[in-house]
């Protein structure tokens, strides 16, 4: 199977764990469109009555194009399950998110889940995080002057672009990029980045998991995290 393939695999064993009567945190990437498709699908076929709360416009509208209801966050009181994706997961199943520019909202939508699920296929497992750069997003107002000060620290940042304009969430914020490497002490990095002044959240998720479903070549594997 290609990447696709497995992305589609798990997000289709994803949807098997949302039950009738549930609301369910939608996330955003390529594997969690896969999975959107499919809860879509479970919703024509077999009347499912879910209520979905999403983390970025665009899983919105993808999500109301094929009947999903959707609530903003405020109108509930809490999240049942919400299912995402991962830009990498480490052996001890910490994360970095926000490859597609919608960390701000999965943090918040992660912090009102009574369970938390991630979805990826297996390039995602790695042994320590950082390979893939870290998310900061950013408030416009001073955003040059914390790029430089990660510049300082050497941290390698750069602007994520939308062509030739820097990219802006749908919080309108910035995100800078950084291409650490590695990432010895994820939770001392969280702390730091966390704290500095016109930082709005970072792409580190920590200690918030509780299963992965990994797509491999023989199938999904269901990861019990915490």
């Amino acid at each position: 199977m290609d990447q696709n393939e497995l992305k589609s695999l798990v997000g289709r064993a994803a949807v098997e764990y949302i039950k009738d009567g549930m609301i369910v945190g939608l996330g955003t990437g390529s594997t969690v469109r896969y999975m959107v498709d499919a809860l879509g699908e479970r919703v024509k076929n077999e009347g499912l009555n879910i209520i979905g709360v999403t983390t970025s416009n665009r899983t919105t509208k993808q999500a109301q194009s094929l009947g999903i209801t959707i609530k903003d966050i405020d109108e509930v009181d809490h999240i049942d399950l919400t299912i995402d994706g991962a830009d990498e997961i480490s052996d001890d199943f910490q994360g970095i998110k926000g490859g597609g520019g919608a960390l701000l909202w999965e943090k918040i939508v992660a912090d009102i889940s009574k369970h938390y699920m991630w979805i990826v296929d297996e390039s995602k497992m790695v042994h320590q995080l950082g390979a893939f750069p870290l998310p900061v997003e950013v408030i416009p107002f001073g955003a040059q002057h914390v790029f430089n000060k990660l510049a300082a620290k050497g941290y390698q940042p750069t602007w994520r672009m939308d062509g030739d304009q820097r990219y802006r969430t749908d919080e309108n914020d910035y995100i800078i990029d950084l291409h650490l490497g590695k990432i010895d002490d994820p939770q001392a990095m969280a702390e730091e980045l966390i704290h500095m002044v016109g930082v709005v959240e970072h792409g580190l998720f920590l200690n918030r998991v509780n299963d992965v479903i990994v797509g491999r070549q023989n199938g999904p594997e269901i990861l019990h995290a915490r």
